[in-house]
């Protein structure tokens, strides 16, 4: 992919500063409306083409491509240059809070490294307040967002069945790809798990069973624009079907996963409307006298030098955490507390998701012979959230919600796969041990729920006043708090999880945790924080409009995971893909009427 110097344009429509999830379609919707985009990543340009570990095998790797402090997921992982600790850029923690931060720090962000898992929040998850009482509701319903992920969904190719369950919405016919078959231990996990209640369906995640259609679909998805249906059915026609092979977490060269570096970056350069400018740290934005945004400063990693590039509109996509700091680091007389920050509430109300997880051994999956479980890295198979009506009785004792993903069987064997065999073998070795590993080769699961977190006022991100990067930039300090709704939940995940390998016949591994507060995974270990720059219909308790618009800034729009006003079980870049997609379609409109 070309990236190009901001110089050969001295002033550009918009900037975008991200190339994610919201930065990536932002730049592409942008792009195929025509206008010019400078796209400033913080990272390092990356190709997935040229740099995906296609086909490599752990013994290739060192330590058997076991994780490290460096590369937490693995020697393989797509995150080439950032982490939990990205050197010379800290952040901190206030007393008491254990916050993590993952921070990719590469061109396309986490749409290199995420798990695929693509859901649509459903009607309930539009409206919690209105639902129970608490938290707050989302300016906008179900409806006005779903012909937004219906083009997505098309767009991006993401498998999944029909399955159209409360809450849980489906897609129309001819949007999903056919989901994958399911692999032995799903189905054994599905045929128990029915005695107790829980439904079992197939997964959508954003991974091509099929090749797209690049003749139909352009065509459906940018009705009316020649110069996108163009762009995308030239790049849809570089993309194949899933092979089956290397884990998407380590990208994929033949692009048959979503990652805005190989799916919504690549069409838009070819409208030659974009130049993406990486090693780019942003500063602060740069604001006139009236308080209007006038551009972006920031540093040029590679020389250290301080620059600056001006446009109409900023589009501001640098991940939840990020965008707010940047805001809160951009300060004026019209805005002595940052940018867009008169309601106060930049940085606040910041979310991740409920994690806890368990696993056991399945005496039923024992001595399977060899056969052939080829399939996507990901789960074919998930449970759903299935307890809404108990939940709103208050039978529950939590208020919301969990999906639950799990795997086994007999995957590639990686670091570690014999670990802790010696409980089951009685301490057994040399030929006896060969026998016993491929007995329970294959026999253990794992089970991981994934919740609801309800906004609270003591979970957010501000200024640290003491500490910056090694760029001279203020760094942010978090304070974390679960309530009792997200620790309830975490004990009922486990409760739950053990029951369902119980009835399968298996032995729980490990302790099920009765203390939801042990159970739970630490603040921003999912990776999926979310809020701090919440949307809403009152600029007096949000920041953004119900088009990611700024409230003080007419032409300061965000597009990522801070617009966030709840944090669904559902996982969040599907959904930051659709609002993103809808905020460029009011940028278009609002300057259509001149309004911007």
């Amino acid at each position: 992919m070309v990236q190009a110097s901001p110089k050969s344009q001295t002033e550009y429509d918009v900037i975008v500063v991200g190339s994610g999830a919201g930065g990536g379609m932002a730049a592409y919707q942008l792009a195929v409306a025509g206008l010019k985009v400078c796209v400033l990543e913080a990272g390092r340009s990356y190709d997935p083409v040229r740099e995906t570990p296609m086909f490599k095998l752990p013994r290739q790797a060192p330590l058997l491509g076991a994780g490290t402090k460096h590369k937490p997921f693995g020697f393989y992982d797509a995150t080439v240059d950032g982490g939990w600790d990205v050197p010379g850029e800290p952040y901190t923690n206030a007393p008491g809070t254990d916050f993590k931060w993952w921070r990719a720090r590469m061109l396309g962000g986490r749409t290199n490294h995420w798990g695929r898992i693509s859901l649509r929040m459903g009607e309930y998850d539009f409206k919690p307040k209105t639902r129970d009482g608490l938290g707050a509701d989302w300016p906008m319903t179900y409806d006005a967002l779903a012909p937004y992920y219906d083009r997505t969904e098309m767009l991006i190719g993401v498998y999944g069945g029909d399955d159209n369950l409360e809450n849980t919405p489906g897609s129309p016919a001819g949007v999903l790809q056919p989901a994958p078959a399911p692999r032995a231990s799903e189905l054994l996990t599905k045929k128990h798990a029915a005695p107790l209640g829980i439904p079992v369906i197939p997964a959508h995640l954003a991974i091509m069973t099929q090749r797209q259609d690049a003749d139909v679909l352009p065509k459906k998805i940018h009705p009316n624009n020649p110069l996108a249906q163009k762009v995308l059915a030239q790049s849809m026609r570089q993309r194949a079907a899933c092979l089956w092979a290397t884990p998407c977490g380590w990208g994929c060269s033949v692009k048959a996963n979503f990652q805005s570096t190989t799916v919504l970056l690549p069409p838009a350069m070819m409208t030659g409307n974009v130049d993406i400018v990486p090693d780019a740290m942003v500063r602060e934005l740069i604001l006139d006298a009236s308080g209007k945004a006038t551009g972006v400063r920031y540093i040029d990693k590679t020389t250290r030098a301080d620059r600056q590039v001006k446009a109409r509109i900023v589009v501001l996509a640098a991940s939840a955490c990020e965008s707010a700091r940047i805001m809160l680091n951009s300060k004026s007389t019209v805005f002595p507390n940052g940018v867009g920050n008169s309601s106060g509430l930049v940085g606040k109300y910041l979310m991740d998701t409920v994690g806890a997880g368990i696993g056991g051994q399945i005496p039923a999956l024992e001595n399977l012979p060899p056969h052939n479980q080829d399939g996507a890295s990901g789960m074919h198979m998930y449970v759903p959230w299935w307890e809404y009506k108990n939940q709103l009785a208050g039978k529950l004792g939590f208020a919301r919600g969990y999906h639950i993903e799990f795997g086994g069987g007999r995957d590639m064997p990686g670091p570690g796969i014999f670990g802790g065999l010696e409980s089951y073998t009685n301490g057994a070795y040399g030929r006896r041990f060969k026998e016993e590993a491929r007995r329970y080769y294959g026999s253990f699961m794992y089970f991981s729920g994934r919740g609801e977190m309800i906004p609270n006022e003591d979970s957010y991100c501000e200024i640290d006043p003491n500490v910056v990067d090694q760029w001279g930039i203020p760094v942010l300090r978090f304070h974390w708090k679960w309530s009792e709704h997200e620790t309830k939940q975490a004990a009922h995940m486990v409760k739950t999880f053990a029951e369902v390998i119980t009835a399968m016949g298996g032995r729980v591994q490990g302790t099920v945790q009765t203390d939801g507060a042990k159970a739970i995974a630490n603040g921003g270990e999912i990776i999926h924080e979310v809020g701090t720059c919440r949307m809403g219909t009152d600029p007096k308790t949000s920041v953004l409009n119900q088009y990611g618009q700024s409230w003080d800034v007419k032409n300061l729009f965000v597009a990522d995971g801070s617009v966030f006003v709840s944090n669904a079980d559902k996982n969040p870049t599907l959904s930051i893909l659709a609002l993103a997609w809808r905020t460029c379609d009011h940028i278009m409109a609002e300057m259509q009427r001149g309004n911007i």
